[in-house]
């Protein structure tokens, strides 16, 4: 992935859940790190706003958002943390599929620059992609006192956001080539700013 005539570097950009994985994570970093208690009202509570999110009712930003407040407000942020070293160890290798793992790799032995750009969570996705030996941008969870507010910090890591953080991080004009990655509506301005595009492990020219 590196060119013998042109010395300028390679920028990899890969979405997550779905992605590199087989499915969302979130929901079974949720079954771990959420209460029992919790969960069990969960269920319940959160059955009609699943429903009007699979009708797509609801904006999926507005149920994470939901979600995650009710799951995670009032917790220890280090009894959380705990829960995403956990599942980026115990979990997340077997949910990654092994085409996307080749891709990583064969980016990384090249010296390309690669980068993971998520809406999941830094608490899980840190330890995955410092293992990896990969970069990180994602979402994060706002706390005070070490006690999580049930809010993000910051903006979601998703849609526009994407493509803001990247440009805020990187220099896109010094890369000879940038190959980004995506499944989702929510990727598109991350695919956007790649010469070589995949969507779905299908080409992208730039239709949704």
């Amino acid at each position: 992935m590196s060119g013998a005539t042109d010395p300028r570097p390679v920028l990899a950009l890969f979405d997550f859940d779905g992605t590199i994985t087989t499915r969302e994570t979130l929901p079974d970093f949720l079954r771990l790190a959420t209460p029992a208690r919790r969960r069990a009202w969960g269920a319940l509570l959160f059955a009609v706003p699943l429903l009007a999110y699979r009708l797509k009712l609801l904006p999926v930003h507005l149920f994470r958002a939901w979600l995650i407040r009710y799951a995670f407000r009032g917790l220890p942020r280090a009894d959380i943390e705990l829960a995403g070293c956990r599942f980026a160890h115990e979990v997340l290798p077997g949910l990654v599929r092994p085409d996307m793992q080749a891709a990583i790799d064969a980016h990384r032995a090249a010296g390309d620059t690669v980068v993971v750009v998520s809406g999941g969570f830094d608490v899980y996705l840190a330890p995955w992609c410092a293992a990896q030996g990969i970069e990180l941008m994602c979402s994060s969870l706002e706390s005070r006192g070490g006690v999580l507010t049930g809010r993000y910090a910051g903006a979601q890591c998703v849609a526009a956001e994407k493509a803001r953080r990247v440009r805020a991080r990187y220099d896109v004009a010094r890369y000879r080539e940038i190959h980004a990655h995506g499944d989702t509506h929510e990727d598109l301005a991350l695919l956007a700013l790649a010469r070589y595009a995949t969507y779905r492990g299908a080409p992208w020219i730039g239709r949704g």
